[in-house]
């Protein structure tokens, strides 16, 4: 069995390349995708009203403990009543987003000497207290928010106000990227550089790239 993640900022392609790979994995045998925030289950309300603003209007109003169990707790849902059973049964398991999430998201809030501190108390919460998963190969989509901004942008057709409370604060997605690539080294995510020359690559390119990145696994 693999359980293979693909992570990144909004706006980096991610649900584009866990659909590929899902496509490829199924050609090779049994594969399921997963994503969060699993927004069509009831165990996202507080991830929905997080994102929505219900607790303030900016990501800073929810410390990173706090916002991290949100989105544990739909991930520990998700894992006991969707994908549980296709994961012990050795199906390659595709995610967009995981437990991988909320280090992107989470660890800018913090200051930097605590983020190894935080690092670990989530490994231990999700996959040990909770009993997730671990992924065999985290692959991260690194695109500069400068043009993942104007992604988000063309996908909601020019209006901004339909971005949530993480999408619509840009210092806050160029932070994220930095404790990203830092956990990256860290915690031994695979990078892939997806933009080059202030453009976004094609997909069929990082596509393939990931492919190379998988070949032990699938």
């Amino acid at each position: 069995m693999a359980l293979i993640v693909i992570e990144g900022l909004d706006g980096s392609g991610k649900a584009t390349q866990a659909g590929r790979l899902l496509a490829y994995a199924e050609k090779r045998g049994g594969a399921h995708k997963i994503t969060f925030p699993d927004y069509d289950s009831p165990s996202s309300s507080l991830v929905k009203m997080y994102l929505a603003g219900a607790f303030g209007s900016d990501a800073e109003a929810v410390n990173a403990y706090a916002a991290s169990a949100f989105y544990a707790v739909d991930r520990f849902a998700s894992f006991q009543i969707k994908w549980k059973s296709d994961y012990q049964a050795g199906k390659a398991i595709i995610a967009d987003r995981y437990v991988t999430s909320n280090i992107v998201y989470q660890l800018s809030k913090l200051p930097r000497a605590e983020w190894d501190g935080y690092m670990a108390w989530l490994e231990d919460f999700e996959y040990g207290k909770l009993g997730l998963p671990r992924p065999d190969r985290v692959l991260y989509l690194d695109v500069p928010p400068e043009i993942s901004q104007a992604l988000m942008l063309k996908r909601y057709v020019g209006d901004a106000s339909k971005k949530d409370i993480h999408e619509r604060d840009f210092d806050y997605l160029r932070h994220c990227r930095d404790c990203a690539l830092y956990a990256a080294g860290k915690l031994g995510w695979t990078v892939l550089s997806c933009a080059a020359n202030g453009a976004l690559r094609t997909e069929e390119d990082i596509h393939n790239e990931i492919l190379l990145k998988l070949e032990d696994l699938l």
